[in-house]
C-alpha cells in the first residue's frame, strides 16, 4: 500500500483583533449615502473573504452577545469619561432637558415677517386624537371671526364633528368587515382594520365629507364633554362592540345569510353604537340659535339655524375647492395617490393626495400666507420637538454629544422602515423669510392649549419642514394647474397600512 500523501486541512484560527481591524477598514470605504443594500452585507462578506473565515465561524463568534462582547462594550464605555458624565446627568434628569441645544433655542425666536392679522386663540384637544378636526375648525373659524369681528377665542364645535366622525367610522368599519368577510381572519388588512376601528384621527377629505353631510355648529351649540376631551374609555367601549359585531358578521356569512340580510342586521348594530355615543357626548343639535358679542360689544343673534345653513351662510368657506399635496419621496412625484380602505363616510369622496416636492409645498404655502390665509398641514410632531418651548427643530436636541450617535436615515427610509409617519395636524399662520425670500422658520398654531410655546403657537424650522412635514391643504386656485389636473387621473392605491394614512389611524 502506498504512502498517504494527503494533507489534513484545518480551518484557520480565528483572529478577533484582525477581524475588527478589517471590519473598520472596510467600513471606512463604504459610502453610507448609497442605497441600504450596498452597505452591511458587502463589508461583512469582504471581511470574511479577507480572513478566509467560514460563515459558520463568523456566526458562532458574532451571532450571540457573548461575555467577551459585553466586556468589550463595557471597556469602550468607561474609556470615554464623557459617557460617565452623560450617564449621571440622564439618570437623574429628564433626558430632553439634558440634551437641549441652547443655541437652537436662541435661534428660534417668535419673529415673523409674514403673519396673519387674525390667528384665533390657541385651542385644546386635551386627551384626544382630534388634532385634524381642531386644525380644520381653526381654519374655518377665521372666516367667521373676520366676518363678524369676533374675539379671537371664538371656536366652532369640534365635538359636533367628532360625534358624527365616530358614528360614521363605526359604519365604515362594519361595511369593510362585510366586504372582507371571506378573507382569512389573519389577513394583514383585516387585522390592521381590527386594530383601531374608530381611532380619533382623520384626514382632510374626511373633514370635508363630514361637513358636506352634517354641516358645522358653534361651540356654544354643542360644547365639550368629559368623554370628548378624554376619549380613551369611549373608544374602548365602541371598539369592543365593533370587534364583536365583526365576528357576528363573519359567522352570519358562513351560515349562509345574504349580504342584504347582513346589512339589515348591521343597522341594528349601529343602533347600539348611536346609543353609546349619545350617552357619552349628548345628541347633536338639529336646530339652534346662535348668539354672540363682537369686539365692539354689538350683539349677534341668528335664530333657527341648522348645521348646514350655518356652514353655508355664516362660515362661507370654499372647502370644496381645496386639495391635498403630499411629499412622499418613496413614490414618484406628479402622481395622485389614495390609501385603500381609508375613510369615514360611506358614499363620501375618496381621499386623494397629489405627490410633489417639499420645495413646491413650501412655495405655495408661503403664497397662501402672504394672501392672509392659513394653511392646514400634517406632520410627524414627535420628531425632534420640544413641547415645553414649542419648537420643532432637527437640532433641538444634541444626541451626538449625549449618546455619541448620529441619525442617517433620509425621509424615504424613515417612511419605509416605520421610523416616521403623519401623526399630527396643525395650522400655519406665519413664516419668516430671509433677504432672498427663502423660508427660515414657520409659525404654527397647535391645539395643545396655551401652556406650550408662545400662548400655544409653536416654531418650526425650515429644515424640520423638509424632513417631517408630509401634507399641506391649499385652495385649488393657488395650486399650479398641472397639479390640480392630476386629481382627474386614476389614483395609485397605497395599502391600508401605508404611513400616508397614519394620521387617520392613531392608536
Amino acid at each position: 500500500m502506498g504512502a498517504n500523501n494527503s494533507v489534513e486541512k484545518h480551518e484557520p484560527v480565528f483572529d478577533e483583533k484582525h477581524a475588527e481591524m478589517v471590519a473598520v477598514t472596510e467600513q471606512e470605504k463604504i459610502n453610507f449615502s448609497a442605497s441600504i443594500d450596498f452597505s452591511q452585507e458587502k463589508y461583512l462578506t469582504q471581511s470574511m473573504a479577507t480572513l478566509d473565515l467560514s460563515e459558520k465561524q463568523c456566526k458562532d463568534h458574532y451571532s450571540s452577545l457573548t461575555p467577551r462582547a459585553l466586556d468589550k462594550f463595557s471597556q469602550h464605555f468607561w474609556h470615554d469619561k464623557k459617557n460617565e458624565l452623560a450617564m449621571n446627568a440622564v439618570m437623574a434628569n429628564d433626558p430632553t432637558q439634558v440634551m437641549i441645544n441652547h443655541q437652537a433655542a436662541v435661534n428660534n425666536q417668535h419673529v415673523f415677517n409674514v403673519k396673519l392679522e387674525v390667528e384665533g386663540a390657541a385651542t385644546n384637544q386635551k386627551q384626544s386624537g382630534r388634532c385634524w378636526i381642531f386644525a380644520g375648525t381653526n381654519v374655518l373659524r377665521l372666516a367667521v371671526i373676520r366676518k363678524y369681528k369676533l374675539n379671537e377665542d371664538f371656536e366652532l364645535s369640534q365635538n359636533f364633528l367628532f360625534f358624527y366622525d365616530k358614528l360614521e367610522k363605526a359604519n365604515w368599519f362594519l361595511e369593510n368587515m362585510i366586504d372582507l368577510a371571506d378573507e382569512d381572519i389573519n389577513d394583514r388588512v383585516v387585522q390592521y382594520l381590527l386594530t383601531s376601528p374608530v381611532g380619533d384621527g382623520g384626514q382632510w377629505q374626511m373633514f370635508i365629507n363630514l361637513i358636506e353631510k352634517y354641516g358645522v355648529v358653534p361651540k356654544s351649540a354643542y360644547p365639550e364633554t368629559v368623554a370628548s376631551s378624554s376619549t380613551a374609555r369611549l373608544n374602548w367601549l365602541v371598539t369592543v362592540k365593533l370587534r364583536e359585531f365583526a365576528g357576528q358578521i363573519r359567522k352570519a356569512l358562513y351560515d349562509g345569510l345574504s349580504f342584504n340580510t347582513i346589512r339589515v342586521i348591521k343597522e341594528e348594530m349601529m343602533q347600539d353604537i348611536y346609543r353609546i355615543m349619545v350617552i357619552y357626548l349628548g345628541e347633536p343639535p338639529v336646530n339652534f340659535d346662535w348668539e354672540a358679542v363682537d369686539k365692539n360689544g354689538k350683539c349677534i343673534n341668528l335664530s333657527n339655524m341648522t348645521p348646514k345653513k350655518f356652514m353655508k351662510d355664516v362660515v362661507d368657506y370654499p372647502i370644496h375647492q381645496t386639495m391635498s399635496l403630499i411629499n412622499d419621496p418613496r413614490n414618484p412625484y406628479s402622481r395622485v395617490y389614495t390609501v385603500a380602505r381609508l375613510g369615514n363616510v360611506v358614499g363620501g369622496d375618496d381621499i386623494k393626495y397629489v405627490n410633489t416636492t417639499a420645495a413646491t409645498m413650501k412655495k405655495l404655502a408661503i403664497d397662501v400666507l402672504k394672501s392672509g390665509n392659513p394653511v392646514w398641514f400634517g406632520c410627524d410632531v414627535g420628531q425632534f420637538s420640544n413641547r415645553n418651548t414649542g419648537v420643532m427643530d432637527t437640532n433641538v436636541f444634541n444626541y451626538k454629544l449625549t449618546f455619541n450617535v448620529d441619525f442617517n436615515m433620509c425621509k424615504a427610509q424613515r417612511l419605509l422602515y416605520g421610523e416616521s409617519a403623519m401623526t399630527h395636524a396643525m395650522m400655519f399662520t406665519g413664516v419668516h423669510l430671509d433677504k432672498n425670500n427663502n423660508p427660515v422658520r414657520w409659525r404654527v398654531e397647535n391645539s395643545w392649549s396655551e401652556t406650550s410655546g408662545e400662548k400655544g403657537f409653536w416654531i418650526m424650522t425650515d429644515d424640520w419642514f423638509s424632513e417631517f412635514v408630509y401634507q399641506v391643504v391649499l385652495e385649488k386656485a393657488v395650486v399650479p394647474k398641472k397639479l390640480v389636473e392630476l386629481l382627474d387621473e386614476k389614483a395609485i392605491v397605497l395599502p391600508a397600512y401605508d404611513p400616508m394614512g397614519a394620521l387617520a389611524c392613531p392608536q
